[in-house]
């Protein structure tokens, strides 16, 4: 995310943040290593709890499947299918089953019309173009000298960012259904409660990093254009 040169901007903003996201990544898993050798008493599999959990809150048309990785679990709305990686989809650990209530808190949520989630899904096309594009064409409208194509670089990855944000609130929410859920089920109790709390705390602060970083880059283009424009 270099954008064609370092800058003191990059050091002092960037670096930091992308160090900041290297050590969430290297904390949610050795988190989550930690805690999938731990089994939970009630001895169910993140399948069976994904799929007691949609039930009890009414929800019949959403598939439970199984897709292939570490920790590559996500519900896809678009198709109502929640799919549990392989670490997650046979394990009866605790880490597994926090994992597998998180992903169903999304179905949940979903099935509700949470709000963020629902903002969130409008932003997608736009985010991808802006993430992807935005930042080059802002690079493009200061190797240029041209403000308007940069304002307009700056525009699409605001759409990012605002993306990134509203991303915090839905994957908080979700934690916090997927352990009221298991607590009030029973599924996890005392201590796999906590542990399990432990591993959704880590894996949000992945997506606390990924804000971070998009934010700090987004700080230092409009930086970097500010001094541009002084100097013109």
């Amino acid at each position: 995310m270099g954008y064609f040169y370092m800058d003191e901007y990059y050091i002092i903003l960037v670096v930091p943040a992308l160090l900041i996201s290297l050590l969430a990544q290297f904390l949610v898993k050795s988190t989550f290593n930690k805690y999938s050798r731990i089994g939970s008493s009630k001895n169910m599999t993140g399948a069976e709890v994904a799929r007691h959990l949609l039930r009890a809150n009414g929800i019949i048309d959403v598939q439970v499947m199984q897709v292939a990785g570490n920790l590559t679990d996500h519900y896809d709305p678009k198709n109502k299918v929640l799919r549990l990686s392989d670490a997650t989809y046979s394990s009866t650990s605790v880490a597994a089953i926090g994992v597998a209530a998180h992903e169903t808190g999304h179905a949940i949520q979903h099935d509700v019309k949470y709000g963020p989630l629902v903002l969130r899904s409008s932003l997608v096309p736009v985010a991808n173009i802006g993430s992807s594009a935005g930042p080059y064409i802002a690079v493009l409208g200061l190797f240029l000298g041209m403000p308007v194509i940069i304002n307009i670089g700056l525009l699409m990855f605001a759409a990012a960012i605002l993306f990134y944000l509203i991303t915090l609130p839905v994957e908080f929410n979700a934690s916090s259904r997927a352990i009221a859920a298991l607590d009030s089920s029973g599924f996890l109790v005392g201590k796999e409660l906590k542990s399990a709390k432990k591993v959704l705390n880590a894996a949000a602060m992945t997506y606390v990093a990924s804000a971070l970083v998009a934010v700090a880059s987004f700080i230092r283009l409009l930086l970097i254009a500010g001094q541009r424009k002084n100097r013109d």
